[in-house]
């Protein structure tokens, strides 16, 4: 596939109680690589990512996410989504670079579920990103869950087709697949890539808007989610559930908690998405073994949401 216009997630700034108890979960336990500190900001970068970072912590009296980045090909691409947003409706902010360091400029939109979202097509690359030349596996031999990459956010908000809408009509995203009541027509959940990964982003209805479900990072196989679920155990991180299997996206997953009660899921796998695929289809009765394939049920507080 050819990539052009929104070509992946780039970066989720999330709020943490305590950034210090924070840094030390996503350094130490997920094994993202500490980029820097910023007034009451830290910045992290997986270590199979190329740029300078992909997780803004930011301290504050409520967990949740602030907002999430996407990257474009080209800095024209900004003018070319700035007016398509704007065509649809959809107010846009334009952000000076510099507002992140490293960051060009960007531009900024709300969607229904009151989701903040950013494209952007600059940033520095990190200065222990992967080898270009005869390049190894890893340039620092990976440490806990050895998280290679951000891979996607699950949001949650009252009208998740509205806010689907805005990604397919001006930003180009495909519904890959959906879970849906078929007696109201009510779609409950939403998945929607911008690549040929089963979803980017993903969109589950919840009675209030703007809040977050989890924030996931992707491992290199199912034995380290696996490995994931040991370093859970050794640590005593609040489980939420797995190891796992989704049958949504087919990904491999674990469920589990940052100190600060933000939700994350390390992911493995998934199918291989192409745009001529036809969209896939969960009816809700089926929703247990649409979420969780093996269970079959969904657990309670995999229900709960951060603000």
């Amino acid at each position: 596939m050819a990539l052009t216009g929104v070509i992946r997630p780039g970066y989720v700034q999330l709020r943490v109680l305590d950034l210090d108890e924070a840094m030390t979960h996503y350094r130490d336990r997920i094994g993202l690589n500490f980029v820097n500190r910023d007034g009451d900001r830290a910045f992290f970068q997986a270590f199979d990512e190329f740029d300078r970072h992909s997780i803004i912590l930011r301290e504050a009296d409520q967990a949740g996410m602030d907002v999430m980045g996407f990257k474009v090909a080209k800095d024209a691409d900004l003018d070319h989504f700035a007016e398509r947003l704007l065509d649809i409706g959809v107010h846009v902010d334009v952000i000076p670079a510099g507002s992140d360091p490293g960051v060009g400029r960007k531009i900024r939109f709300n969607t229904p579920t009151q989701h903040v979202f950013e494209l952007y097509a600059e940033m520095e690359l990190s200065a222990t990103g992967p080898a270009v030349k005869n390049p190894d596996v890893w340039v620092v031999e990976p440490r806990g869950m050895r998280a290679t990459r951000f891979d996607h956010c699950a949001l949650n908000g009252v009208d998740i087709s509205a806010s689907a809408k805005i990604f397919v009509d001006a930003l180009d995203f495909s519904v890959t697949e959906e879970l849906v009541d078929e007696g109201s027509g009510t779609r409950l959940g939403i998945f929607l890539s911008c690549s040929n990964k089963a979803h980017d982003v993903a969109f589950l209805g919840y009675p209030e808007d703007g809040k977050i479900h989890h924030t996931s990072f992707n491992l290199e196989s199912w034995h380290d989610v696996g490995h994931a679920a040991d370093i859970i155990s050794r640590y005593d991180i609040s489980l939420d559930i797995g190891p796992t299997r989704h049958g949504i996206t087919r990904g491999q997953t674990i469920y589990f908690f940052d100190p600060s009660g933000n939700r994350n899921e390390t992911f493995s796998g998934g199918y291989i998405y192409y745009p001529d695929n036809p969209q896939r289809m969960w009816q809700a009765e089926s929703a247990g073994k649409a979420i969780f394939y093996y269970e079959k049920a969904l657990n309670d507080r995999f229900m709960t949401v951060n603000t």
